[in-house]
This record gives structure tokens, C-alpha cells and sequence, in this order.
């Protein structure tokens, strides 16, 4: 059957329409434009421009070529438009200062101090009061200092306390945290200090060591200097003495903005001849030691409880307080010796 003339009218106008589109010019010179053509030209171009750009036409020129880009002039307008400054949102420029350390001084950490109590801080002696419960103590930090040991020895109720403060001089240069740090972690040294009792050193201390922990208490080293400082720490000493014999410490060390905190109490009972004359929990010593301008502040409190019959018997309080003095005498002498390995001082 032979098609009829509407049909044949159809095919031949759909065949007209077909031939220009056969012959006609592609948009690219190279046929399709591939997106990886344009990320591995090395000019910049920016699909932001293109697309955020009203004015421009989608038969805009483009040129063909070894890189295929726009024209300067188009780049030229688009680049305007995008980085104009009330395109983008305006926000206050957020600006955050560090505050810068500086060390502070001796008085301002102790400023009511009087002359004579200063010259005796700063004295190799160093400024020491004893007093009891209910008694007020003779050093007080300033109250913005952030310094407060008596409150914390308070809280365990004690009936005898002893506050220390000097300033260990530095030998030659100024020595950081760190350093104090390493310099009180010698923990076998302490049996090496003594007292001075009745025209001689008296050493009270025969053995000294850190220990595993509070359920294991074999002895191990101390360990090698740090090169960091932990922000806290904590560890267990075995002391041998003459009169207690053995008793155990928990020490718990933290770090503040100025300076270090050394906490240290007896986690077992102390006793005498098999007799508990002290709990657990009961002997507290803190010391606190900051780097000033004229040296190392070490500011010590500490306290203990006994009923007034075991002091009686014993007449414990200058043990305690010879024992206390030791401790002093260790740190401030590993102190010296650290500023001088700082500088190379023999």
C-alpha cells in the first residue's frame, strides 16, 4: 500500500528540520568540554563567576585553544563582582589576647609581712611557727594569691599545726616548674638530711623510697628526671624512722597557674612500740612552691591529730616537728642543687 500525501508531506518536513541540525556548529570547538579540562588548566577559574554572573549570555563567547578560557574581559567583570565586599556578610573581626605570664614577687604573694619576718624568709633559716588548735597562724597569704593550704590541713581537724615559709635565692639563673619538679622527685635523698638537735645532726629518717602503691609496698627507684610536667601525679613513700619505725605516704601532686602543690598524708595508722598513736589520714603536710622574683617560694603547713594523754606520753610534738624540718631541709637543698646543675655551678 502506498503511503497517502499527508504522510509523505510529515516525513518531509521532519526531514527538513533534521539537516541543519546535522550540519550546524558544535558550542566547543572540541566537541564536548569536559569539567576536567578546566581543573587542569593553571589559571584560575571560578564556576561561582560563571554561574552567579546575570548578565552574562549562554552564548557567550569562548575561546578555543590549548587551555580553553574565557576571555580576559569576562574574567575581568565576574572577579569584580565576586570579591566586591557587599557580597559577603560583614562580621566583627574576632581578636584574642593571651595574657602574658609574669612572675610574681614575694611580696605580693606575703604582702603583711613584717621587716623581721621577711629577713627571716629569705634567711637560710627560714620563718617557722608552731600553734595549736584554735590558735591563728602567723603566715597568711594574700587571699587573691589563690593560696590556701590552712584551710586544707583544717579540714582533717588537727590539733597541732606548723607553718614554714622561705625563699630559696636562685643560683644564677631562674629555674621553671619543671625543674622543682625533678629536683623533688629524688625520693631516696630524704634519709640523707638530718635536724639540728642538742649541738648535733640528728637523722631521724634511716630509710626512704617510693613503693609500688598503697597494696603493694615493695620498694622501687626513683625514676629518671622528666621532660614534661604532669599537670598531677600521684605516688606512695615508705619511711623508716628511728622512734615510728616504718610508716606509709600517699603523695598527690598538682600543678597550678603559678606554681606546684605537693600534698602528703599517712594512708596506714603510725605507731609506736606496736601502740597507733596517729590514724590514718590524720598527719598532713602541703606544700606549696612557686618561682618568684627572688627565688623559690616554699610555703609549708601541716598538721597532725593526737589525743592530749598520747602527747603526754610521749611528748610527740617535737618529734613531729623535727621530722616536718627534715622534709624542709630536703627540699630546699635539692632546689639549690638543681639551680646549679641549671647553671653548670659545682
Amino acid at each position: 500500500m502506498r503511503p497517502d500525501r499527508k504522510t509523505l508531506y510529515l516525513l518531509f518536513l521532519c526531514l527538513c528540520m533534521l539537516i541543519p541540525l546535522l550540519y550546524a556548529e558544535p558550542p566547543f570547538d572540541d566537541g564536548f568540554f569536559f569539567i576536567e579540562e578546566i581543573f587542569a588548566s593553571d589559571d584560575v577559574f571560578s564556576f561561582g563567576d560563571f554561574l552567579m554572573d546575570e548578565e552574562a549570555s549562554p552564548n557567550a563567547e569562548i575561546r578555543s585553544g590549548e587551555d580553553a578560557l574565557f576571555t580576559e574581559e569576562l574574567f575581568d567583570e565576574y572577579d569584580d563582582y565576586f570579591f566586591d565586599d557587599d557580597f559577603f556578610l560583614q562580621y566583627p573581626t574576632l581578636i584574642i589576647e593571651t595574657p602574658k605570664f609574669q612572675m610574681r614577687s614575694f611580696d605580693a604573694v606575703f604582702p603583711g609581712l613584717s621587716w623581721e619576718q621577711r629577713a627571716m624568709a629569705t634567711s637560710t633559716v627560714g620563718l617557722r611557727n608552731f600553734f595549736m588548735k584554735g590558735e591563728s597562724p602567723m603566715l597568711v597569704p594574700n587571699p587573691d594569691s589563690g593560696i590556701d593550704l590552712l584551710d586544707s590541713v583544717r579540714e582533717k581537724d588537727p590539733s597541732h599545726l606548723i607553718e614554714a615559709l622561705l625563699v630559696v635565692p636562685y643560683n644564677g639563673q631562674e629555674i621553671d616548674l619543671l625543674e622543682i619538679y625533678n629536683a623533688l622527685g629524688m625520693i631516696e635523698n630524704i634519709k640523707d638530711y638530718s635536724v639540728w638537735v642538742n649541738g648535733r645532726d640528728y637523722y631521724a629518717i634511716t630509710e626512704s623510697s617510693r613503693i609500688v602503691s598503697a597494696s603493694n609496698r615493695r620498694d622501687i627507684p626513683d625514676p629518671p628526671p622528666a621532660e614534661r610536667l604532669p599537670f598531677s601525679e600521684t605516688m606512695y613513700l615508705r619511711i623508716r624512722e628511728i622512734d615510728f619505725g616504718n610508716f606509709f605516704l600517699r603523695g598527690d601532686v598538682s600543678i597550678s597557674l603559678y606554681g606546684m602543690t605537693y600534698r602528703m598524708t599517712n594512708f596506714t595508722d603510725i605507731r609506736v612500740l606496736l601502740i597507733p598513736i596517729m590514724r590514718a589520714e590524720r598527719f598532713n603536710i602541703i606544700v606549696y612552691l612557686e618561682p618568684v622574683e627572688e627565688g623559690i617560694l616554699v610555703y609549708c603547713v601541716s598538721g597532725f591529730y593526737m589525743p592530749a594523754f598520747i602527747v603526754s606520753m610521749f611528748n610527740l610534738t617535737s618529734s613531729i616537728n623535727n621530722r616536718v624540718t627534715i622534709l624542709i631541709n630536703w627540699m630546699i637543698d635539692s632546689l639549690r642543687k638543681q639551680g646549679s646543675a641549671a647553671t653548670g655551678i659545682k
